[in-house]
């Protein structure tokens, strides 16, 4: 089980939390219909990062592992950067 989470902007997202039939967890991959799991949606929002929204944002997925009653949150952070040279002529 799965739920995808996703920011930027200081606003977020997550959506509905999905079962997932594989061993290692690919998000939109695998996806198993028809299991209705909204019951644990907010169990799942309680885990997202704190502030995974603000700035630039940050993504990623909360999985839960039921077969090794293992719980992982994967965040990736966006950030900005640039570069600057300066030149005589």
């Amino acid at each position: 089980m799965a739920i995808h989470f996703d920011g930027s902007g200081d606003e977020g997202a997550s959506e509905n939390i999905k079962c997932y039939a594989t061993e290692d967890y690919a998000y939109e991959e695998s996806e198993v219909q028809d299991a209705n799991l909204s019951h644990l949606q907010e169990h799942f929002e309680t885990l997202i990062p704190y502030e995974y929204e603000d700035g630039c944002g940050g993504f990623g997925d909360v999985i839960l592992n039921v077969k090794t009653r293992k719980i992982t949150v994967e965040r990736n952070e966006r950030f900005e950067d640039y570069t600057t040279s300066s030149y005589e002529v």
